[in-house]
């Protein structure tokens, strides 16, 4: 049956627009992305078994363009427009960063945090570099691969602050195996990160753990 025969009230875009989007399944979000079926499905029937074929929105989200166009009806055009959604969404968040809520507010800087490092399969040290104030001066991804005293270089981070006018700095890694709790080489090189940078005055607010599901404050844990 198509949407367009079923009753109002259960048909996505308008469920959408009654309702919101925290009334839709994930397969009814990704039929309105979708817009149109295949001969034979619906667009939410479409949705459904590209979420069965990969087990998942984050996996059908994070899948590669020749993953993503072993679904009949897929293709590269489609992958893009997925992969654009995506990032209009990481940009959001750090839009919304921009107006001062990077430290006032943690649940937002979470999210972020969430969308920008969780999908990397290695693991990735950020840095969300902050004025006086609090606000966001910028983001960046400053070291990859191993996070350990070997990879992460406390005289880059300085100079790195030091060239952006910092006053206060928020570290972020993630845990490629969805693990976010804290290492002993976590603890280590975020004190070395913290004594390099009192030296220069400069705050560090938080060292923040981006797992699977999980996003973990090192502050909170008093372990700053």
């Amino acid at each position: 049956m198509a949407i367009t025969d079923w009753p109002v009230e259960e048909r996505p875009r308008e469920k959408m627009l009654a309702r919101g989007g925290d009334a839709l399944t994930d397969s009814e979000l990704l039929a309105i992305f979708l817009r149109t079926g295949v001969q034979g499905k619906s667009a939410v029937e479409l949705a459904r078994d590209i979420l069965g074929h990969f087990g998942g929105l984050r996996q059908a989200m994070e899948a590669t363009p020749e993953q993503f166009s072993e679904i009949h009806g897929m293709g590269t055009a489609k992958w893009a427009q997925l992969q654009a959604c995506l990032e209009l969404g990481r940009r959001y968040l750090e839009a919304t960063l921009d107006r001062g809520e990077a430290f006032t507010s943690p649940a937002l800087t979470r999210r972020f945090l969430q969308a920008r490092l969780r999908a990397y399969h290695h693991e990735v040290f950020a840095c969300l570099f902050l004025d006086n104030q609090n606000r966001l001066i910028r983001f960046e991804e400053l070291f990859s691969g191993t996070i350990d005293g070997a990879s992460v270089y406390p005289r880059e981070v300085v100079k790195r602050v030091l060239a952006l006018n910092a006053a206060a700095v928020i570290f972020a890694h993630n845990h490629p195996s969805g693990v976010a709790e804290p290492s002993p080489a976590d603890r280590s090189i975020t004190l070395r990160l913290q004594s390099a940078l009192d030296l220069v005055d400069v705050r560090v607010l938080d060292h923040f753990i981006v797992g699977d599901g999980e996003v973990v404050s090192m502050a909170e844990r008093g372990l700053l």
